[in-house]
């Protein structure tokens, strides 16, 4: 006999699959069981589509059975109309008396609503399994709707002896540290968060495209600072192929397609002001690439959720040393020559 942990872990696979397509939504997967077996399972695929729950019901052949089943899911069912009709309407209307939920939706519209509809309509409803592992799945949006700012993962490549650049370029830009297949590895991360973040030399030193040419999904929304506007207008990221916004102390009268700028104060304020200001454009997760002096200003803020570091095989002897972290280590992966280690903060 399979246990409740058994299919709302299968919900949280099935969510998976939504990772990087769904914002401003979360993520969701759900499977109905009738008699121990599965009979229908979807996931929530793109903001503006289906739910989850309606997915796993129109997956079901034989709806009949639905009356006698158990629908599972990572999330509680929405109880407002969006997009989209309520899903707890769905599973009244489709008579499933049994609701096994992983973990309440912190969503101000839902928040337990959904939970008390159900209930209120009869339903057996089972809520906190696997809770954490839903929170996880989910960190990203609870993050935006619990703190008010994007889920912010920090990201850099350091040599052996600890630099992440040496002190002249030369004739290479940029100088890689990682591998071949750990850049790959960061074109999949760039697909799956909002945003992604550099500061003004990296772009000066490296005109980087930021997007995901080396894997296949979305380009993230690109966020660079400019204090004085040294960035010139030729640079990759005022291209207008993807959504940009420049943090700047300048009136900056260009009129670039899918570039905005934001006007700030870039003194000890400023990485509050960013996330201030990409909460209210509901961007829900970002990944900062830029170099030591912008990675180590969110750091010092406490403005950072999760760090990947690449530890790469080379010596570099001098240069820019790497930003000084102090978190938990949760994960080492070995790439080839290159160890990745993700840190969280302490809680």
């Amino acid at each position: 006999m399979k246990t409740h942990e058994y299919y709302i872990n299968r919900c949280i696979e099935l969510a998976r699959n939504g990772l990087g397509t769904t914002y401003p939504n979360p993520l969701v997967g759900s499977v109905i069981v009738h008699d121990g077996k599965i009979i229908g399972e979807g996931w929530h695929q793109k903001a503006g589509q289906a739910h989850a729950e309606v997915n796993a019901v129109n997956a079901v052949k034989d709806k009949t059975l639905l009356s006698q089943a158990t629908i599972y899911v990572s999330l509680e069912p929405c109880s407002h109309f969006g997009k989209t009709p309520p899903c707890c309407d769905l599973i009244i209307h489709q008579n499933i008396p049994n609701v096994v939920i992983g973990t309440v939706d912190p969503f101000a519209k839902v928040a337990g609503n959904g939970i008390r509809k159900l209930t209120e309509a009869g339903k057996n409803v089972t809520v906190g399994i696997l809770e954490e592992a839903c929170d996880e799945l989910n960190k990203r949006f609870f993050t935006f709707h619990q703190k008010k700012r994007p889920y912010i993962i920090l990201k850099w490549a350091e040599s052996q002896d600890g630099f992440i650049a040496p002190l002249q370029k030369d004739e290479q830009k940029p100088v890689w540290i990682s591998n071949t297949y750990s850049r790959q590895l960061v074109h999949k991360w760039r697909s799956e968060e909002q945003a992604i973040l550099v500061g003004t030399q990296t772009v000066i030193d490296d005109n980087p495209q930021l997007n995901t040419r080396d894997w296949s999904g979305n380009n993230p929304i690109r966020v660079v600072l400019d204090r004085t506007g040294r960035i010139p207008a030729k640079a990759a990221v005022k291209d207008g192929s993807v959504k940009t916004f420049i943090f700047t102390e300048v009136e900056n009268p260009e009129n670039t397609p899918a570039v905005f700028f934001e006007n700030c104060i870039f003194d000890s304020s400023l990485p509050f002001s960013i996330v201030s200001a990409l909460h209210q454009n509901e961007i829900q997760s970002i990944l900062i690439e830029g170099g030591r002096q912008t990675l180590q200003l969110f750091i010092d803020a406490g403005l950072w959720d999760e760090a990947r570091v690449f530890k790469g095989a080379i010596m570099l002897n001098e240069g820019i040393k790497a930003p000084v972290l102090k978190g938990i280590v949760t994960k080492r992966q070995q790439i080839l020559n290159d160890e990745l280690l993700i840190f969280r903060q302490h809680d």
